[in-house]
């Protein structure tokens, strides 16, 4: 019996990307120049924050010290921290959960002036926060709410809110109208098929949602310095800009706050980096 033939080996398989080896190359080199020009600067911070004011600007010598860190908390720093976060962290529950409510409306619900209500929402995100200082400020001064810490959470609330409806509603578009009608007729009210079928899908998006508005809460300064004056109830913002003086800057104390200030977004943002992503790319599906 005459042997087999051999079958012939495929080819093999490649994808033709439209990319040369010099355009690779040069895109890779771009990343990483890129990521040299992002990183560099968090990274000098963090280790200037532990040099000494004397070698702190060398960039031959270097000492190790932690003096910048105790210094820092000696002025009540800590307070500042604390301030900062209890207040990003009820301002972030709220808004998220005020946030999914509306975005569940909107996404599903028919109702008169829907468009209108969406538009006006989403207005909110156009206007420059400058413009908001003033009528605020006489609204809390006339509440007596200045120096009050609640003032600021109902701002940081309503500041996060329009992106993170908007958001939201994107995601809730790739989500099957029909769990909810199913939900409902198994037995589930409305609220029951929110949190206990859509809110684990949408889980991706509320936590890009809730890692947005800490963000934007954890660094904002402008309304802060126009509510806040009591060294007590100051953000670590605020605290940071104190040390910036009219003749002299304390660079040890501003670089180990810079160091604190930073931190808090990297732990944040690096362990949700995937679902950032994903929440981010499937809440910008058009309306």
């Amino acid at each position: 019996m005459a042997a087999a033939t051999a079958a012939p080996m495929p080819r093999a398989f490649r994808v033709d990307t439209g990319f040369s080896l010099p355009g690779e190359l040069a895109l890779v080199l771009l990343t990483v120049l890129v990521l040299i020009f992002l990183v560099y600067p968090t990274a000098w911070i963090i280790v200037a924050s532990f040099k000494t004011p004397a070698t702190m600007f060398s960039a031959t010598r270097f000492e190790f010290t932690l003096e910048n860190y105790v210094s820092l908390f000696q002025t009540g720093f800590a307070r500042n921290i604390f301030n900062s976060l209890y207040l990003c962290i009820a301002a972030v529950l709220i808004s998220t959960f005020v946030s999914t409510i509306a975005a569940y409306t909107f996404s599903r619900m028919r109702f008169r002036g829907k468009s209108f209500i969406f538009g006006s929402v989403l207005l909110g995100q156009c206007f420059p926060w400058i413009i908001l200082v003033t009528p605020l400020f006489i609204l809390f001064a006339k509440m007596g709410m200045l120096n009050n810490h609640l003032s600021m959470l109902f701002v940081y609330t309503a500041i996060t809110i329009p992106f993170s409806v908007y958001l939201l509603v994107g995601y809730l578009e790739g989500v099957p109208r029909s769990l909810d009608e199913a939900a409902i007729i198994d037995g589930c009210s409305r609220f029951q098929a929110i949190w206990l079928i859509i809110f684990p899908i949408m889980l991706p998006g509320i936590v890009a949602t809730a890692t947005y508005a800490f963000m934007l809460c954890w660094t904002e300064y402008l309304f802060a310095l126009a509510f806040l004056t009591k060294t007590q109830l100051k953000t670590m913002p605020l605290a940071l800009y104190a040390f910036f003086g009219e003749d002299t800057s304390e660079w040890g104390r501003i670089m180990a706050a810079s160091a604190l200030t930073t931190a808090p977004t990297l732990l944040l943002f690096l362990p949700l980096q995937t679902r950032l992503t994903s929440g981010l790319a499937a809440g910008s599906v058009k309306q």
